[in-house]
C-alpha cells in the first residue's frame, strides 16, 4: 500500500471519527429516562417512550463500537501496522480497506 492510498484512508477515517463523535453528542436526548407519570403519558405511550429508548441505546452502543474501532485502525496508521491481517499476518487488500477502512483481516480470513 502506498502513502496516498494510506494518507486516503486516515482521512476517511478521521472523518468518521468526527461523525460518530458529533452523532454522540447530538443523539444522548433520546436516551434519557422515560418519565413515570401516567396522568401525562398513557401506558401504551410510555411503553412505547421505553422501546425507543432502548432502541436508542442500543444505537448509541453500536456507535461506540464502530468509534472504538475506528480510533484502533487510526493507532495501527500511526504505528505502521495498518494493513495486515490479524490472523494470517498478509497484506489487507486495498479495495477491501478502501470499502471498510477498519476491516483487522483479510477476506480468506474473514469467510473463516
Amino acid at each position: 500500500m502506498n502513502a496516498s492510498e494510506i494518507e486516503n484512508i486516515k482521512q476517511k477515517l478521521t472523518r468518521l471519527e468526527s461523525e460518530l463523535k458529533d452523532l454522540e453528542t447530538t443523539s444522548s436526548v433520546s436516551s434519557q429516562p422515560v418519565a413515570l407519570d401516567q396522568a401525562s403519558v398513557g401506558r401504551l405511550s410510555r411503553m412505547d417512550a421505553m422501546q425507543a429508548q432502548q432502541m436508542a441505546l442500543e444505537t448509541a452502543r453500536r456507535r461506540q463500537d464502530e468509534l472504538h474501532r475506528v480510533e484502533r485502525a487510526l493507532r495501527r496508521i500511526e504505528t505502521d501496522e495498518y494493513g495486515c491481517c490479524f490472523i494470517c499476518g498478509e497484506d489487507i487488500d486495498v479495495r477491501r480497506l478502501l470499502i471498510a477502512p477498519t476491516a483487522t483481516r483479510c477476506v480468506n480470513c474473514a469467510e473463516t
